[in-house]
């Protein structure tokens, strides 16, 4: 075997390694949100919950609007920050006992469910369509 066909194998060997655990990675971050907390549901099951019982108070504009926020997901990861998002979204209307999900409560849930890194382009987005900032200036790191 020569030396070269010998580098071949192992590179080959070590690039397969890393995308198996990059890929487990995931996979067992999507188990742990399944497992059961302490009042018997899981992470996901109340994701699910909020989406299933605000279904009715979405408006088509607000529907729009999420999805233009969650535009720059990249598309295999999308539905799963649709699902993360929107039931934040809805837990938080359930809380303030809301008929229906404002713009507002959109935009806060929108907020509280995202990464600190992520509000940058929640920020430029509002700012195009000349949305005030400043009720939310205490939820967002810049």
């Amino acid at each position: 075997m020569s030396g070269g066909f010998a580098l071949f194998i192992v590179g080959w060997i070590v690039i397969m390694v890393g995308l198996m655990s990059i890929g487990g990675f995931f996979m067992f971050r999507k188990f742990l949100k399944r497992l059961p907390k302490e009042d018997g549901k899981s992470i996901i099951d109340w994701e699910e919950y909020y989406v299933d019982k605000t279904k009715h108070m979405w408006s088509a504009e607000q529907k729009d609007l999420l999805e233009e926020l969650i535009s720059p997901v990249p598309e295999l990861f999308r539905d799963v920050a649709r699902q993360k998002i929107a039931g934040r979204i809805g837990e938080l209307a359930l809380q303030k006992k809301k008929k229906k999900i404002t713009q507002e409560i959109l935009i806060e849930g929108y907020i509280r469910a995202t990464p600190k890194r992520d509000h940058k382009f929640l920020v430029k987005k509002l700012e195009e369509k000349k949305i005030d900032m400043s009720p939310y200036d205490p939820l967002i790191e810049r």
